[in-house]
């Protein structure tokens, strides 16, 4: 396979990927603003996606982006304005100028997470995001739409559950994405033959799921754990929650 960027290489997903993919013999090319070492044929840059000099050097001669660099959490606008928006969209504009041709978007289940527990939600349902963060990220989806219509550039956007070891809550029996199943859901966006603009929504094959992506499909994704196996030993009840976001979402309620 070609040569991939992988930003945010040093992140909790990131980590997981790099050595992921290697297995599988995807050679690396791997972007953080910390020194990452890499491994047999893989090359590190140290650079920061808020500028786009260093997008575009890091990307330079790769064929596909997987793009995870970003604050993965609510924080104040101007740091989500830097990091979330401007960086993605350097990304995106470093691919069209190097020719990149794929770029594989991490977008968050938060662009819908003020849709109530229970409503049914697929990648067609209209954005409600939860905060900032969640805002940003359907800001990358939409941008991804542009540069895919525009610059024939194929993208897959994924909105990420709980990527976690196991789930710890009762929320995360719907959400939880295992490490497992998100190598290979990247993997699949990569090797697919053509994913030209697609959303998909990333969890595990959980018994509870609230979200359904028919475009799982499409590239092959096929599940392998399902977080109903750690039922009994989850902390808080589904009823913790009003909204989908979690505690991304939930406002105080009235006294």
């Amino acid at each position: 396979m070609e040569r991939v960027l992988l930003t945010g290489a040093a992140g909790a997903i990131g980590s997981v990927l790099r050595t992921g993919l290697r297995g599988l013999g995807v050679p690396l090319r791997l972007l953080d603003v910390r020194p990452v070492t890499p491994g047999p044929g893989d090359e590190a840059v140290t650079g920061d996606v808020r500028r786009l000099e260093d997008a575009r050097r890091a990307m330079a001669g790769c064929a596909m982006a997987v793009h995870l660099a970003a604050i993965p959490r609510e924080a104040d606008f101007e740091r989500i304005l830097d990091a979330n928006i401007r960086g993605t969209y350097n990304i995106f504009e470093a691919a069209r100028l190097e020719g990149c041709r794929r770029v594989v978007f991490a977008s968050t289940n938060h662009v819908t997470g003020f849709y109530a527990v229970g409503d049914p939600v697929t990648p067609e349902s209209p954005p409600r995001p939860d905060t900032y963060y969640g805002a940003s990220k359907a800001f990358g989806e939409a941008l991804g739409r542009l540069y895919h219509d525009r610059h024939g550039i194929e993208v897959a956007c994924l909105r990420i559950g709980t990527f976690a070891a196991a789930p710890r809550t009762a929320r995360e029996l719907s959400t939880w994405l295992s490490h497992r199943d998100a190598v290979q859901l990247v993997r699949r966006c990569l090797e697919a033959p053509d994913v030209g603009y697609l959303v998909l929504y990333g969890t595990s094959a959980n018994t509870r799921r609230w979200w359904h992506s028919p475009g799982w499909a499409s590239i092959g994704y096929q599940p392998e754990d399902d977080a109903e196996t750690y039922a009994d030993r989850v902390e808080g009840d589904a009823a913790d929650h009003r909204f989908q976001g979690g505690e991304f979402a939930d406002a105080p309620r009235p006294s």
